[in-house]
């Protein structure tokens, strides 16, 4: 592997950390509706568990309300059991052809716990980073051993590797102190 394919690599592997970590967040209920919120709920259709979004639009009415439109009219029982069942703590309402979902406030204590687990995933994150630093470095040390690159090159590739690892664990650090803050508003 060339010395700017492996940089590459492992800035594409980074890169990919950070969107996980993004997506991962995203998913964390911070008080307000967010469309992925509904993700994890599966849904019985014809025998198979399948998600939400592909039997029914899910919008958001208002800051802490979502609407669940079934694309079947007969499904709307079925959804909202699954969304009972899925434990997020949700207690749909069907409104004839339609399901409305407010989202029960915050307390105080539940705030803290889920700044725990944006810690938590931000830690996993960084660590799924490092790992990626240390690949790139025991790829780099195995060339500078078969002599494929010289000690100088294997320093200056290490510094930039360093330098990747440096830029995206900032990245994840401000998105999860700012994940937190969205978390302790109120």
């Amino acid at each position: 592997m060339s010395t700017s394919t492996l940089l590459q690599d492992a800035e594409q592997r980074m890169k990919k950390a950070v969107e996980t970590l993004s997506h991962d967040l995203a998913k964390l209920r911070t008080g307000r509706a967010h469309p992925n919120f509904l993700d994890p709920v599966m849904v019985p259709y014809y025998g198979n568990d399948v998600p939400i979004s592909q039997v029914a639009s899910v919008s958001i009415t208002d800051a802490r309300t979502f609407t669940v439109t079934p694309w079947e009219k007969n499904m709307v029982a079925a959804i909202e059991k699954a969304i009972k069942l899925a434990n997020l703590g949700l207690n749909p309402v069907t409104l004839g052809d339609h399901l409305r979902i407010p989202l029960p406030p915050l307390t105080e204590e539940r705030r803290r716990d889920l700044t725990k687990v944006v810690r938590q995933e931000g830690e996993q994150a960084r660590v799924a980073v490092r790992n990626i630093r240390r690949d790139a470095n025991n790829q780099l040390k195995d060339a500078l051993k078969a002599k494929t690159i010289s000690e100088d090159e294997e320093r200056r590739l290490q510094d930039a590797v360093q330098k990747l690892t440096d830029r995206f664990i900032e990245d994840m650090d401000k998105a999860v102190t700012q994940k937190e803050s969205e978390v302790m508003s109120v």
